[in-house]
């Protein structure tokens, strides 16, 4: 069977070309059987189970018809959309994944992750993931109205986008030895991730041995998604795939 890797979609009201055109993936993914991985940042800000707003509500919708016609979807946490809680697997039909999941790809043991966690030189980003992932920090954040909520959120993600523009390219990429040190522990030889938006291969050595690592592209341009079959590993535009 094969299995289809996207990232970074940020879905959003504003973008209503890229919604459309996840749609139109998840119903060849619904037609075809295939095994979709969403590797963090489908939305580009979810508040809660419970913000039905555009396309919120249209994508779950969407999700959960490609599962209950025998798809198999996999959620990763972003940083934009960590909160998906039982309500969104409910109405989805999706697994969430771990920050850190195993899985076995052609025969390859492969790890999956956004890919946030990798960019350890960026202190800032780190210290603020720990505060906001704290299981009490998010469920008093979830307890507050909604309206509430969307101000901080997109207060949040102003400061956020202001930050991220003061940082150099080496601080908001992922850092080497984390990669070998992670891939290390979970005993594995290939790394897919996203977060970054800098789509790629790179190839080196692990435990002399070669390795992997396949960065994901985001949807912002591209559009870029990895699909993986018996004949290996594709890099391909959402039109090409639609194709």
């Amino acid at each position: 069977m094969s299995s289809l890797f996207v990232s970074d979609l940020h879905l959003s009201h504003e973008r209503r070309d890229k919604v459309d055109l996840f749609v139109k993936i998840l119903a060849r993914v619904q037609e075809q059987k295939i095994s979709l991985y969403i590797l963090g940042d489908l939305f580009d800000l979810w508040l809660g189970d419970d913000d039905d707003a555009y396309p919120n509500k249209e994508i779950v919708e969407a999700l959960g018809n490609a599962s209950r016609d025998g798809a198999s979807i996999y959620v990763a946490l972003g940083n934009r959309d960590f909160l998906f809680r039982e309500v969104f697997k409910r109405k989805t039909g999706a697994r969430v994944l771990d920050d850190y999941t195993v899985i076995e790809l052609n025969s390859e043991k492969t790890l999956l992750t956004h890919g946030d966690l990798l960019c350890t030189r960026d202190i800032a980003y780190q210290k603020f993931r720990r505060v906001v992932r704290n299981p009490l920090f998010s469920a008093f954040f979830l307890a507050l109205p909604l309206k509430w909520r969307k101000k901080i959120g997109g207060k949040t993600r102003e400061k956020t986008q202001n930050s991220t523009q003061m940082k150099t390219n080496s601080i908001m990429d992922v850092d080497h030895q984390t990669v070998l040190s992670v891939m290390g522990k979970y005993d594995t030889s290939l790394l897919i991730h996203g977060h970054t938006h800098r789509p790629g291969t790179h190839v080196f050595e692990l435990n002399n041995a070669p390795a992997r690592r396949i960065v994901l592209g985001d949807w912002y341009s591209q559009g870029l998604m990895l699909l993986c079959s018996d004949d290996g590993e594709k890099s391909l535009t959402a039109e090409e795939f639609l194709a």
